[in-house]
Formats: C-alpha cells, sequence, structure tokens
C-alpha cells in the first residue's frame, strides 16, 4: 500500500517528479474549480517588470503571495490568481536605449518614435519565459495565461477611465511647480519615486556665500547652501522673522547672519549690532551674477517661516526655480522666476562663464569663481543623503515647470484614515513609514515627458486653448483593437466644441505608478466589462511586496481607491525586507553578487528555499542571503521530516499497516500517542492563528518545533513499538497516530512547502479512503476534539523539563547517558506512572523517589558493578548497530552475532545476551569466530576491546 521510501532525499529531483504530477493532472486548474461558488478571498499581483531576469528576491515576494492563497484554498475559500505584467516607463525605455547606444531623448526622436516603442514592446517580453520559468519552478501557483498586460488597449481605456473621474473631481490639473526632475531622461518625477532613489553618504559641496547689500560696501548677508549650482538662479534672501539677528566684524568687512550661528564664523569677530529681522525686509543686495536678470524687481530680503537655525546662518538663499519653498515663497512675494539650467540640466548660453556645463560640474567652478571674486566666505564638503533617479541613476534636480498633477493633497485626510484602517505587516509601516509620509503629502507630479507609456488622454484646443479628457477609446472613435500609444495617439483630433479649432492631445505620458496602482479595476477592464466580478474582487483581502513598494504600488492603490471609492483598495498587506548578500550589500550586477534563482533551486530545492524565506527572519527584516543557510534549512528540518515520514512508511510497508482498518480510539491509545494528538491539536491552532495574522515567520517556527519534537521525542522513544510492540493494539495505535499526524502535517506544510508535501501526501493518503488527490486539493486539518488534552501537555512538559535538568546534572557530573544510574530524587510532586516510566528511561535510571521542594532533581551517581555492566552493554548495542550499518544491513535484517575475547566487554555481553540480541535483531549470539564473509570489527570500550562478528540471516 505505502511506496519505498529511500533515506537518501533528492529534492530538487523529487520536485520536478511533482511538477510533472500537478501538470499531468490539471491540479492548479482544479483548486479554482472546485471552490467556485465559495466565498471569494482576494489576492492582487504586483506586476513586475520583464525587462530584466528574475533574481532571488522575487522569489521571497512570489513565496509569500503563493502562501496565503494556498492556506486560504485549504480553508474553503475561491482565491482567483491573475498574474500582472508592468510593462510600460523608464526601465524599458533606458534598456532599449542602453542597446540602440542612445544617449538621451534626441537619439530616440532621430530614430523615430514608432520604431522605438516597437522596441520597447519586444523588449518587455524579453524575459518573460525566464519569470515562467522561476513562477513554476518554485511552486508559484499563478494563472500566466490570462495575466493583464498594462500595455493592453483594455487595460488603458480603464487607466483613462480614472483619469476621467479624476478630471471630474477637479483632481487632475496643469500647474507650474518645482519637482523632482531627471536631467538625463528630461522628465519630471513623482514624490514617491523620489524616495526610492535616495543615497546616503552623498558628498556635495557645502558654501557660505557673501551677497553684498546695495547701500552698503563691504556688508554682507551670510547664506548657506550644498547647491552651488543654484547661486546664479538666486532671485531673494528669506529671514525668519521670529530669529534674532547680528551684524559682526571681521576684518574690513561686516556680515549679517543669526546671532544663534555665529558658530560659522572663521577667526575673531566683534558683534557690533542686534538686529531686528523686520529691519532686513525689502533690503537690496547685489546679485551674485548678472545674467538673465529678470524684468520684476528680484534680488532684495523677504521673510518666510521656513527659516530656521538648526543649521546655515538663518538666512536662506532663494532660488525660485530650484526649490519647492522657494518657488512658493517667490509666488507669494511677487518675486519672478529666473531659470538659467535647461532641460538637459546644462546652463543656458547666456549664462557664459558655464555654458553648456552640467549642474554638478558647474559646482567646482562656480566656488572657484566666487572665491577668486571675494563673494565666497567658506567652502568644503558634507556628506548626506541626495536622491538619484531611481531608474537611470542620475542625480535629480528640483526643477520649476509646467506639468500635470494629481490634487492628493485634496485627499489627504481620507488617505491618513484609510491608511489607519489597512492590516500593515508588520505593524509600525502603516503609521510610521507610509502614515509620516502621507502627512507630508504634496500632489501627484502625473506627467512624463517620454515615449513607451501610458498617454495622458487630455486634448487642447490650438485655438481657444478648450480643454477635454477622454474617458473612452469611443469618445475617439476607436476600439479596444486600436494601439493608443505614441506616435499614433497623437495623430489623433478631435474638432473643437466651443470654437471651429482643432484639438490636440497634450504630449505627456503618465506616471507607470498610475498604471499599476489601477490594476483592480484595469485588469478587468472595468467599468466597460465584468461590472458586477469587480464588485466582487474589490478591495483585496492580501496584497504583498518590498518595502520599497510603500511608496510606489502600495501608495498608489491606496490613493487610487481613496479618491475613487474612498477606501483602500487592499486590506492586508505584507511588507517584505530587502534580500541583501551576506555580507549585507544590494545585490546588482555591477558588486557580481546576484543570484540565479533557478540554480538555488536546482541545487537544494524550492521548498527548501521558500522554507528559508519564511523563516529566517522577522517579517520586514532584510535577509543576508547565502547558499549554506539555505542548505541549512535541509539539514535542520527537511531531513528530520523526510527521516520520520520515511521510517513510517518503510515500516507500515513491511507490517501491511492499512489505515482504513479499525481505529483504536483515542482514549485507549498509549500516553505517548494522546501526547503527540494533542500537541498536533495546538499545533495546527497556532499555525492557523499565527497565518490568520498574516505572520508566517511565527507559523514556521511552530512547525519546525513541532517536528523535531515528533522526530526526537516521540519517533524515537516510540521505536521499537512498531517493530516489537508487546501487543498488535499498541502497535496499531502507534501507527495509526503516527498515520494521522503525517497526513495532517503534510496538509499543514502544504501552503509553505508545496513539493514535499504533496510527495508525503501522495504516498500516505491520496485516493485512500476517499481523500482527494493532490495535498492542494485536501481540506486544512481540522483536529478532533478527543486530540485536545492540555492537562496531559502540561505533564509532558514538566517531564521534558526534569529530563533536561537531569541530563544536565549528568553532564556536570560526567556520566553518559548510557550509563544506568540506581535512583534520582525529585523535587516534585509525584509523577503517575506512564509519565515516570518516561522520564526513567530518558535518564537511564532505575527508580524515582519524591520529596516536596523547588522543582529539582539530585542523581544518585554511585554505580555498582552491576549497572557498569549493564552501561557497557548499551555501548556495544550501539557499536553493532554501527557496524549493521557500515555493512549495509537493512533496518528489518536480522543477524547472527559472533564475539571472541574475554574481559568485562565479553562479560557485559554474556550477562546482557537477550537484551544484545533484542536491540541488534540477533536470532543468535555466539562466542567464536565469524564465518568467512561476515562483517567484523574490533570494538573498543572505554580501553577495552572486543572482536565481533554479524552475518546476514533474512529479511524481516
Amino acid at each position: 500500500m505505502f511506496a519505498e521510501v529511500s533515506t537518501r532525499a533528492g529534492f530538487p529531483e523529487m520536485e520536478l517528479d511533482v511538477l510533472r504530477f500537478w501538470k499531468a493532472r490539471d491540479i492548479f486548474h482544479k483548486s479554482l474549480t472546485q471552490r467556485e461558488g465559495r466565498p471569494p478571498f482576494v489576492f492582487y499581483e504586483g506586476p513586475p517588470t520583464a525587462n530584466n531576469p528574475p533574481g532571488i528576491h522575487h522569489v521571497l515576494s512570489r513565496a509569500l503571495k503563493d502562501l496565503f492563497p494556498r492556506y486560504k484554498t485549504m480553508r474553503g475559500y475561491y482565491v482567483e490568481r491573475k498574474a500582472g505584467w508592468d510593462t510600460h516607463g523608464l526601465p524599458v525605455e533606458i534598456e532599449v536605449e542602453k542597446q540602440l547606444g542612445f544617449r538621451g531623448k534626441q537619439d530616440i526622436e532621430k530614430f523615430g518614435i514608432e520604431e522605438f516603442n516597437k522596441l520597447c514592446r519586444e523588449s518587455v517580453f524579453k524575459y518573460i519565459d525566464q519569470f515562467a520559468d522561476v513562477t513554476e519552478r518554485m511552486g508559484y501557483w499563478v494563472d500566466l495565461d490570462k495575466a493583464y498586460r498594462t500595455l493592453d488597449t483594455t487595460y488603458m481605456e480603464s487607466v483613462w477611465w480614472i483619469l476621467k473621474q479624476l478630471w471630474d473631481k477637479q483632481l487632475l490639473y496643469q500647474g507650474f511647480k518645482v519637482v523632482p526632475y531627471c536631467p538625463r531622461d528630461q522628465t519630471p518625477l513623482s514624490s514617491h519615486e523620489l524616495a526610492q532613489g535616495y543615497r546616503d553618504d552623498v558628498e556635495d559641496p557645502s558654501v557660505y556665500v557673501k551677497f553684498e547689500l546695495e547701500d552698503e560696501p563691504k556688508t554682507y548677508f551670510l547664506a548657506w547652501t550644498t547647491t552651488p549650482w543654484t547661486l546664479p538662479g538666486n532671485v531673494a534672501l528669506a529671514v525668519g522673522l521670529d530669529i534674532p539677528y547680528v551684524r559682526v566684524r571681521q576684518g574690513d568687512e561686516r556680515y549679517i547672519l543669526a546671532k544663534a550661528r555665529l558658530s560659522i564664523l572663521q577667526g575673531e569677530y566683534r558683534v557690533e549690532a542686534e538686529i531686528d529681522a523686520k529691519s532686513l525686509l525689502g533690503k537690496r543686495y547685489k546679485p551674485l551674477y548678472e545674467y538673465l536678470i529678470p524684468d520684476k524687481p528680484a534680488f532684495f530680503v523677504v521673510d518666510a517661516d521656513f527659516v530656521s537655525t538648526e543649521d546655515g546662518t538663518g538666512i536662506v538663499h532663494t532660488a525660485a526655480a530650484y526649490g519647492v519653498d522657494d518657488l512658493d515663497l517667490s509666488l507669494k512675494k511677487g518675486i519672478p522666476v529666473r531659470h538659467v539650467i535647461d532641460l538637459a540640466g546644462r546652463f543656458r548660453p547666456e549664462v557664459t562663464p558655464f555654458a553648456g556645463l552640467f549642474v554638478k560640474k558647474a559646482d567646482p567652478k562656480i566656488i572657484e569663481d566666487l572665491t577668486q571674486r571675494g563673494l565666497m566666505y567658506r567652502a568644503e564638503t558634507i556628506r548626506h543623503t541626495y536622491p538619484f533617479c531611481w531608474r537611470c541613476g542620475t542625480p535629480l534636480l528640483y526643477y520649476a515647470l509646467t506639468s500635470w498633477f494629481i490634487k492628493t493633497t485634496a485627499v489627504k485626510d481620507q488617505l491618513l484614515r484609510n491608511n489607519s484602517v489597512v492590516n500593515w505587516v508588520p505593524p509600525h509601516v502603516g503609521p510610521g513609514r507610509m502614515g509620516n509620509w502621507l502627512e507630508t503629502l504634496v500632489d501627484w507630479s502625473l506627467s512624463r515627458w517620454r515615449y513607451w507609456g501610458t498617454p495622458l488622454p487630455v486634448w487642447v484646443c490650438e485655438k481657444c486653448d478648450e480643454r477635454r479628457c477622454i474617458g473612452s477609446v469611443a469618445e475617439l472613435g476607436l476600439t479596444v483593437n486600436d494601439d493608443l500609444h505614441r506616435p499614433y495617439i497623437d495623430r489623433v483630433t478631435l474638432p473643437c466644441e466651443k470654437c471651429d479649432g482643432t484639438m490636440r492631445r497634450v504630449p505627456d505620458l503618465i506616471d507607470v505608478w498610475f498604471d499599476s496602482g489601477s490594476m483592480p479595476m484595469a485588469q478587468y477592464h472595468y467599468p466597460f466589462e465584468n461590472q458586477e466580478l469587480f464588485k466582487q474582487r474589490f478591495p483585496a483581502d492580501f496584497i504583498a511586496e518590498g518595502l520599497d513598494q510603500t511608496r510606489g504600488w502600495f501608495f498608489s492603490l491606496l490613493a487610487i481607491g481613496t479618491m475613487l471609492f474612498d477606501q483602500p483598495a487592499f486590506k492586508n498587506v505584507i511588507v517584505n525586507g530587502t534580500v541583501l548578500d551576506k555580507q549585507g550589500r544590494k545585490m546588482s550586477k555591477s558588486l557580481k553578487n546576484s543570484v540565479d534563482p533557478m540554480e538555488v533551486m536546482s541545487k537544494f530545492g524550492a521548498d527548501a528555499t521558500r522554507w528559508y524565506f519564511f523563516s529566517a527572519v522577522a517579517i520586514g527584516n532584510d535577509y543576508r542571503f547565502d547558499l549554506p543557510a539555505v542548505q541549512d534549512v535541509i539539514r535542520r528540518f527537511l531531513l528530520i521530516l523526510w527521516n520520520t515520514y520515511g521510517f513510517f512508511a518503510n515500516y507500515a510497508r513491511l507490517d501491511g499497516f492499512d489505515p482504513a482498518a479499525a481505529v483504536v480510539p483515542v482514549r485507549e491509545r498509549a500516553l505517548l500517542d494522546r501526547w503527540l494528538l494533542a500537541e498536533l491539536a495546538v499545533t495546527i491552532a497556532d499555525v492557523e492563528k499565527a497565518l490568520e495574522a498574516y505572520d508566517p515567520p511565527t507559523a514556521a517556527r511552530r512547525l519546525e518545533a513541532f517536528v523535531l519534537d515528533l522526530s526526537t521525542w516521540y519517533v524515537r522513544r516510540s521505536r521499537r513499538r512498531f517493530w516489537k510492540s508487546e501487543s498488535d493494539e499498541d502497535k496499531r495505535s502507534a501507527y495509526q497516530t503516527l498515520y494521522q499526524v503525517l497526513v495532517s502535517l503534510a496538509q499543514l506544510l502544504a501552503p509553505f512547502m508545496p513539493f514535499v508535501s504533496e510527495t508525503i501526501y501522495q504516498n500516505l493518503a491520496a485516493g485512500k479512503g476517499g481523500q482527494p488527490e493532490s495535498v492542494h486539493l485536501s481540506d486544512w486539518p481540522v483536529p478532533a476534539a478527543d486530540w485536545r488534552d492540555d492537562e496531559l501537555r502540561q505533564q509532558m512538559s514538566v517531564v521534558r523539563r526534569l529530563v533536561a535538568t537531569g541530563l544536565a546534572a549528568r553532564n556536570a557530573a560526567g556520566i553518559k547517558v548510557r550509563q544506568p544510574l540506581r535512583a534520582v530524587t525529585i523535587a516534585e510532586k509525584p509523577l503517575n506512572s506512564a509519565l515516570e516510566t518516561i522520564l526513567l528511561e530518558e535518564l537511564n535510571i532505575k527508580a524515582a523517589r519524591y520529596q516536596g521542594g523547588g522543582g529539582g532533581l539530585t542523581l544518585d551517581t554511585e554505580i555498582s558493578p552491576e549497572l557498569k555492566l549493564e552501561g557497557l552493554a548499551r555501548d556495544l548495542v550501539r557499536k553493532i548497530q554501527e557496524l549493521r550499518k557500515q555493512s549495509g544491513f537493512a533496518v528489518e535484517d536480522r543477524i547472527r552475532l559472533f564475539y571472541e575475547g574475554d574481559g568485562i566487554l565479553a562479560e557485559a555481553l554474556e550477562r546482557w545476551r537477550d537484551y544484545i540480541a533484542t536491540e541488534t535483531l540477533a536470532v543468535a549470539v555466539a562466542r567464536g569466530a565469524a564465518p568467512d564473509g561476515a562483517s567484523s570489527e574490533t570494538l573498543q570500550i572505554e580501553g577495552h576491546d572486543l572482536k565481533v562478528g554479524v552475518v546476514r540471516v533474512a529479511a524481516r
């Protein structure tokens, strides 16, 4: 009935067999169809971009995304698992640019947008087969055949519809703002993209600059900046009205700065006067540079509430075109914007000393120039965080431009409220990383001045500037069979309804994060199709991605769900940490520390890899991935599980155990059986509790502890019951108990380790007694009422504690466990006879005495000659068992045992002949030389020798 189980487990090869089984039997599809009509558990797949090979971090996120749908399916839910692909945006464009050797947008436009976008479309799916291979190999069940793709017209039309709803709510608008801007890609970015590109410990200039007052020669305002390139764009200086200022004299020059910042001065100085900030307002100063001087009043002092004395000088250099606060202040005070930098991040030709220089390369030249002109008070460097383009790595600029925005600030309170009802795992991410960021929310910079992405569906009249947002392809006279990408959509014009002019689409694309955040609707082409289906699938019960998605996909889902429906798009979210290398560095091609997930799984198996990610760290912590750590999963857990399963299956096969035979009632089973079932019942409850809390590490560690107890306590103590039990009923009780536990354990492990659980289940349960054909079609185990026995669990816990104390006492006394002792005195209330027997057998002690007191125990360490012989007999059993194993004997093989020699070892063997014969399956024990062909060895124990030989007689 049961197949033989090899002790040499080849997990990767076994997993390939399971994959073939799943495919042949269409198990994934059956897991869906058999649950149709059940309550849904809604899962959203965060779409990856497949224009680069998958990495080991994809196994982490996909393992988490596979675990809970499998678990919820076993709990009776219908769990649709629709894959998705993120196909637009800069990642794709940059990859194609690299292939073509392009340096920027001018090369693309010369090449042609149509041809460039064709290559982008091809590039998107360059590695899709590799993603599919990893997905299948790791056992991640997700429907790749019906995956949503952000480039499909049906998807893009739903995105347009969402934008139209925002337009109608006056949440989509065009504005002039300072936004994060990538000069290499020449496109604005959103604030959440900015957050993904910060680098620590970046070295930048730190300069204190002298602005000379117009009517007071050699008197200067001191201002500080870490971006010298913004100085040619200066239009004003800002002070704080509540900040005391001073005028100091150094040599023949005077400086004005905050009194609290006098520490930045170098050398001796004398304070000449204290100054009220109000008296500084309106004071004019000479511009540092005379290029591109505005035609409106500039270069005077204004007040601002963002000025502080935490750093700098208490006087803020204001360049309206290159700072968010700077522009807001300038617009409020009527100060003009002065753009000295072009869209490529280079100085405009009019700024002759630095014309054509990239801003970062201009920094040292500006410092040198101001130093030579006597306008640099102090120049040094600073290490701080600075934002870089999260896609191309270029230093970002804050740059004032006209762009399209979503007024997320208008729904800030709703966003905070909806964020607070989401179950964030770990909990601190919600109020912390996400909540803190929402508190400082700015409007969503939606525009991307690029080529491959979803076009912004706004048409503007060339004649009267009338504007119209399109919410469907039908409004343009198109169908879902038409391509909405550039340049085709740019050729679509509309007649203006207000005048006789022609309306043309604005050139902007939209942020790809808006694409991905629209997936709850767009994956179903809502509202054009599947209205009822969408209502059943929104919001998601569960999503999972890395911490970097907090201000990426998580935010876009939250924001769009809030703006459309005033509710979050997801109820529960797992935020996993980053997969680093063993030194704690991020994995990258440049560091040559990337790990190929297929190689890891080919070597150690998918189950071991998945289990590593489930159990290694708490959710949210970073992983230091190391191949030996995955190998350790096999040693510390998988092999223990496998050997326990193999022990049962092989003995059950030999004995012809039938799980359908008459079942021994739980109350009539041996104490150890009842304890194991009680532990299993609690384990099931504990694992359920952890998974319902979206806490895989706690669930995994609980399962590890149970498997260890199963092997090292139950099976080790029950082993002889399976092959030389005193009664048939006791043997049947042991078999039935271990069978029930292993089948339940396979079901508990199925969401975590889908392969080994399937292998165990196939051999033990599939198709037997009406059981489903796959563990993944079975229900989550439910403990029987008579399994529960908290009192017995507590009593066994006391026994195990006493065993641990006793073993420690033996170790301290230098007495090995195989050496029997006469007695132990226990300071506890007396154990019942069954529990006492376990304690005495574990400690190898003949008798127990009890006395009241603090729970300790004392060993009688006097060893009589008789006890000494018994200890040596136990050593002989161990040595003979090792010889059997070295000789290749099966566990059930009977032997004849021969021995030669005299002395204490021979005496021990003769005195304990029956015991040794029983333990080693010896049908005969004879003094004398072993026959030819026997396996012989001279055993050495405590300085004594005895030559023994073993001959196989017959299989059991």
